[in-house]
């Protein structure tokens, strides 16, 4: 569409999208949902220490501050006029905790990412005190495991280990949210009359919110030792929370809040009871619509809420299996070992060979999580060679992204009854045709990928133009022309593929059992940590003389 036609639009609304990777503003047309322009920041993260992972609240904001201005900057020069944006939504990262003052409305720590494993310790000590261990114990309050995963165990580190948090809850001063209600809260004013809220799907994902009552619960809140008061209102996902009061933006409300996968359930217009989606980010999350009805599994997936499209609109719920570690692994490969500068080089390196040559790539950075929600897993690589080079690497972590896939659709499909046909797919990932060809032949059955893969800020975006007072969306998915997919059918013999997948199951066996809570938090476990210093230096002289004498 030329610019010049362009300045005809009708209502256009904006979507913040602040995932773990990265900060991003998005705008699209409330008539027809094309994405018209956009900008992104690459967000920094943290290791302290092993299995700590953070990020700086306020880089995190300051990202969104520049993503929206940037957006607008570039729309004026498409010559669209930014008064049309009618409403924001916010889609986030979930479970991500972050305490801060709202008097100076300073963080008072860094925020603690969802992938973090500090915690483990704290579950421990935590499920000592429940009978019989049993990690399920809330489960049918708020559909998930005691695990380091969701937000209770995080603010509960944060009040045990941070002394001006500590005094700030006692002062009054504290404030907790996840990533939405902190850009909620600053972006509507801060500590000048900021709006301290969260919506149900982000709630549902703290340990502490009842998903049936819809309210925060004064028992797992007394179980956690955390104070009601330093707790945000829950609000529905699609209603007017407040007013942006800074910046280009100065005046348009913000009136949808989704977490990430809720969001892209809701771009994926899965409205349907058994209507399913598998977002590939950082992590990989597979959601299935189960509608007004809150499905437990019994083979390792969490209940959460799906979204709740209204203050009078009922609440849908949602199974979900839940993977640590997707995107991240090409991130790592990048990063950490080195092997490849992008993720296109990773896909090219795959591509050139084809296969793992027998490599299986388990990443389990951050333990396990569904269907095993086993946190003394650790990352393993086996099945190598002298055959075995960095292009097999690859292929086998791209493989690793889809065979935790297919365990976690197996405990969808045993739970739900009826298996999935086909599997809806979007996120940064899925613009690599090698991962999605390999989820068929692994799935072995089709997967469908929209032709625009913004599903997630599609969602927050629909959830606020279509919030009551803005009206300028509608979800009734009649009123929608059909999208336009690309298909990737199964390609492998079935019996290849359950060959690898067998591989692969007997690889992950392997990585169980590496931690304990008591050797992560003491660090460096090597024999050479435990000899003091002088023997260590005497021996090694020791072992030098006697190598010398013996060349000698």
């Amino acid at each position: 569409m030329a610019a010049t036609d362009r300045t005809a639009l009708g209502p256009l609304v904006g979507a913040i999208d602040q995932g773990t990777s990265s900060s991003r503003f998005l705008v699209f047309n409330a008539k027809t949902a094309e994405l018209l322009s956009h900008h992104q920041v690459e967000i920094s993260q943290k290791f302290p220490k092993e299995g700590w992972v953070e990020q700086d609240p306020k880089e995190i904001l300051n990202s969104v501050f520049e993503c929206v201005e940037k957006t607008c900057e570039k729309l004026k020069q498409l010559n669209i006029n930014i008064s049309n944006i009618k409403a924001i939504g916010v889609t986030n990262q979930r479970e991500t905790t972050v305490v801060w003052d709202k008097t100076t409305g300073e963080p008072l720590y860094n925020a603690i990412v969802w992938l973090d494993l500090r915690t483990q310790s704290t579950v421990e000590r935590l499920l000592n005190r429940i009978p019989g261990k049993n990690k399920a114990f809330s489960k049918f309050k708020t559909g998930l495991p005691l695990s380091t995963y969701f937000s209770a165990v995080k603010l509960r580190w944060l009040l045990d280990n941070v002394e001006e948090i500590k005094k700030a809850v006692d002062d009054g001063r504290a404030m907790f949210g996840t990533i939405d209600s902190w850009l909620i809260w600053s972006l509507t004013g801060g500590k000048n009359g900021g709006i301290h809220c969260t919506d149900v799907t982000n709630a549902s994902r703290t340990m502490l919110f009842n998903i049936h009552s819809l309210e925060w619960d004064p028992e797992l809140c007394q179980f956690f030792e955390i104070p009601m008061e330093i707790l945000p209102k829950v609000r529905s996902s699609s209603e007017i929370y407040g007013l942006m009061k800074s910046g280009a933006l100065t005046g348009v409300p913000i009136s949808g809040c989704l977490g990430d996968q809720s969001a892209a359930l809701v771009g994926q217009m899965c409205f349907q009871d058994g209507q399913a989606k598998n977002t590939y980010g950082t992590g990989c999350f597979l959601l299935c619509n189960t509608g007004q009805k809150s499905v437990f599994s019994e083979h390792g997936l969490i209940t959460t809420i799906a979204y709740k499209l209204g203050r009078d609109k009922p609440v849908c719920y949602a199974l979900e299996g839940s993977v640590a570690i997707a995107g991240a692994v090409v991130r790592w490969l990048r990063d950490n070992l080195g092997i490849a500068k992008s993720s296109q080089e990773v896909e090219k390196l795959a591509a050139e060979v084809g296969t793992s040559y027998g490599v299986y790539f388990v990443p389990a950075f951050s333990g396990l999580y569904a269907p095993y929600w086993e946190p003394s897993a650790r990352g393993i690589i086996c099945g190598l060679t002298q055959f075995t080079n960095k292009k097999h690497i690859a292929f086998a972590a791209l493989e690793a992204v889809c065979f935790q896939t297919r365990e976690i659709l197996d405990a969808m499909n045993k739970d739900c009854g009826i298996p999935l046909s086909q599997l809806q797919v979007d996120g940064g990932m899925t613009n690599n045709k090698i991962l999605m060809q390999l989820q068929a032949d692994i799935l072995c059955i089709p997967v469908v990928k929209p032709s625009m893969p913004e599903t997630t800020a599609l969602g927050a975006a629909m959830a606020a133009g279509a919030a009551e007072g803005v009206g300028v969306w509608s979800l009734n998915p009649g009123d929608w022309t059909a999208v336009t997919s690309e298909r990737f059918e199964p390609q492998l013999n079935p019996e290849e593929s359950e060959f690898r997948y067998a591989r692969w199951k007997k690889a992950v066996l392997k990585s169980m059992g590496w931690e304990t809570a008591e050797a992560s938090s003491n660090g460096d476990t090597s024999i050479f940590s435990s000899l003091p210093l002088g023997l260590f230096i005497m021996s090694s002289m020791v072992m030098l003389i006697g190598a010398k004498y013996v060349s000698g």
